[in-house]
């Protein structure tokens, strides 16, 4: 295996040397993957200004993630743990094996006709199939499309068509806690509603519920995988694009980012070593989906690139079956590092906010907790760090980066941390506060967060089939940065704060108070478990915050009460121009299936405006909750 000596040793070495000399500070982190063909042009830019990383270089990232550990000899490790609460499923999948599975998987897409460039929609439960089926696709250089396994039909209809897919691999069902989603119907659905001809449709049968095949378009994958040959990996070059991830754009219309093989190749050995300290063998768990970045970056290829064993949970963080389900799969199988979202932090708080079932586990081989996908408030930090005494590492990265832009590097040593601080910027990420007319604004003040391009290896190549909204949308804003979206600032000490989305910044009476800010100090409460804070519209001040509150178990407290004790709060800690006056007992906040909170339909509700939900939401019902209460607000 290539040397996992961090060139240069320290942070601050480092994160100086990718400004100063990017070619040779990612020159230095290539040349520790086996390449087919080494790149000798570390960045270019075209005629369009579009940067590219390695351009001339050639490798195939599937045969990285798994062939190359078996060449090196370490066939034999535990490649993938494959942990099913809801089925009571488990399976340990060594290197050798994973290589076999997808291997053979290629060589069945290859038999359908898939070739390199070809666009495969993976609709796919948390099974080992759906790693093997992003492999597989990856060694054949085909471009594959996971979607969220139970998404509606009509939004896996508008990804189909904007990837011009031909070809769907997907599972008879998925398990959820209560209850089985079958996965045929919602394929059949969208296939009919597409205008793009899907040719194959590829069933994995799970035994909780078998799916019906209707024509010569539907396949059952066991039946099609025993008939296929093994398929050898095929070499592309490092800017052919990997994969496409759709998330979810500002106008509501869904966005494909397209991930490159070279510059993300890199990237995710990279930030294993950096950001995670993760070295052969280690364990690490990212408490995810395979339908999000996390998953595609952390599950999938991040700890395959770099040797580790990787964690694929069927499950949830609490009901399945308690809110000791984490700790259970740590210490069954020696996780070293747990990445997972603030939400399942603060859904096992709330379910066991003396972390019980933590303290009888045994956690001994578990270093590191981190977080991300949205900001991680301080009393969640505060609750993780008194009960388990070991480093909490909030880290701020985006769909787009592919990996984190900001966070303490533990490959480099860990640095001194600061709450609600995602600490410093990685290597290669030059971070700026700018304010609405693009200048930079004093440390401490708030404003844009801003990246200087180009931005580093891993990051997104472009939309798909629409270089102009990536364009409109990311670089047009700011010249000469990526608009993040995001709000924050730096304090004098260089350690980033994210405060929320830039949508998230409300305007009271000419002051911009970060929603982010209030909600910190509502997190403080001792009967708060979590909550949001949206701007509502006033005709004097022209938005007034208010605050949406979930209750702890378990917890009685009198509502008028507890929001004049919250106005006492912001008033004390933040003060009276936050013009805060209250807040309302919720049962439940919105949220996407991967844990963020959706405060801008809330702020539409509240202000009368229609409201598109979006496909990514996990419980539709609870707007109507909420709608009835927000329209109570109003008044």
């Amino acid at each position: 295996m290539p040397s996992t000596h961090l060139h240069p040793p320290t942070y601050p070495q480092a994160y100086s040397q990718a400004l100063r000399e990017p070619e040779i500070f990612w020159a230095e982190q290539a040349a520790g993957l086996a390449w087919h063909t080494p790149p000798t042009t570390i960045l270019q830019q075209d005629a369009d200004g579009n940067y590219q990383w390695f351009a001339d270089g050639r490798l195939n990232t599937a045969w990285l993630a798994v062939d190359a550990h078996v060449l090196a000899g370490r066939g034999e490790q535990t490649a993938l743990i494959y942990d099913s609460p809801v089925t009571h499923g488990k399976a340990r999948i060594s290197y050798r094996e994973l290589a076999g599975r997808v291997a053979q998987c290629a060589g069945m897409l290859r038999d359908l006709g898939v070739n390199k460039g070809d666009r495969v929609i993976i609709y796919m439960p948390m099974i080992p199939e759906a790693v093997v089926a992003m492999l597989a696709c990856a060694r054949l250089g085909a471009v594959h499309c996971v979607v969220f396994g139970g998404f509606a039909a009509h939004e896996l209809a508008v990804r189909i068509d904007d990837a011009q897919a031909d070809v769907i691999l997907t599972a008879s069902c998925g398990v959820e806690v209560d209850r089985i989603i079958p996965y045929k119907p919602l394929v059949d659905a969208a296939i009919n509603e597409a205008a793009h001809p899907v040719r194959h449709c590829v069933v994995y049968q799970r035994p909780q519920c078998r799916a019906e095949l209707y024509s010569d378009r539907d396949l059952e994958w066991q039946r099609a995988l025993a008939n296929a040959e093994p398929a050898e990996a095929v070499p592309v070059l490092a800017g052919d694009p990997l994969y496409i991830l759709y998330t979810s754009g500002t106008t509501g219309k869904s966005k494909g980012v397209v991930r490159d093989h070279g510059g993300h190749a890199v990237a995710m050995r990279y930030s294993m070593r950096v950001v995670y300290d993760m070295q052969p063998g280690d364990v690490f768990w990212a408490a995810s989906d395979v339908g999000w970045v996390v998953g595609h970056s952390y599950i999938v290829y991040g700890p395959l690139l770099a040797g580790c064993t990787t964690v694929l949970y069927e499950g949830k963080p609490v009901r399945t079956p308690d809110a000791g389900a984490f700790w259970r799969v740590c210490a069954e199988y020696g996780v070293k590092a747990l990445f997972a979202a603030p939400t399942a932090f603060r859904a096992i708080r709330k379910e066991d906010p003396q972390a019980a079932l933590a303290h009888a586990a045994d956690l001994s081989r578990l270093e590191r907790l981190y977080l991300a996908g949205e900001r991680l408030d301080p009393p969640t930090w505060a609750w993780l760090e008194e009960h388990f005494k070991r480093p909490i590492i909030d880290h701020w990265w985006q769909t787009e980066t592919g990996w984190a832009i900001a966070a303490n590097p533990a490959g480099y040593g860990l640095q001194a941390a600061k709450m609600g601080s995602a600490t410093y910027p990685m290597p290669g990420f030059e971070v700026a506060i700018l304010d609405d007319e693009g200048l930079p604004v004093a440390a401490g003040a708030q404003g844009n967060i801003a990246l200087k391009m180009p931005l580093p290896p891993g990051c997104l190549t472009g939309i798909w089939g629409n270089p102009a909204r990536f364009r409109e949308g990311y670089l047009n804003v700011f010249p000469g940065y990526y608009q993040s979206g995001d709000a924050g600032y730096l304090d004098s000490d260089g350690y980033l704060f994210v405060m929320g989305r830039t949508d998230d910044i409300i305007n009271v009476a000419g002051h911009r108070l970060s929603t982010g800010e209030m909600e910190e100090v509502l997190g403080a409460h001792s009967a708060v478990a979590e909550c949001a804070v949206i701007g509502i519209p006033d005709e004097l001040k022209g938005e007034l915050p208010l605050g949406l509150v979930v209750l702890k178990n378990e917890v009685a407290i009198d509502p008028d009460t507890l929001s004049a004790e919250l106005v006492a709060m912001v008033r004390r800690d933040i003060g009276a121009l936050a013009c805060f006056k209250g807040a309302l007992i919720v049962k439940r906040l919105p949220k996407t299936r991967s844990g963020k909170i959706l405060r801008r339909i809330m702020r539409q509700m509240a202000a009368g405006e229609s409201f598109s939900v979006p496909s990514t939401i996990d419980d539709p019902a609870c707007l109507d909750e909420l709608a009835a209460q927000l329209g109570r607000a109003d008044r």
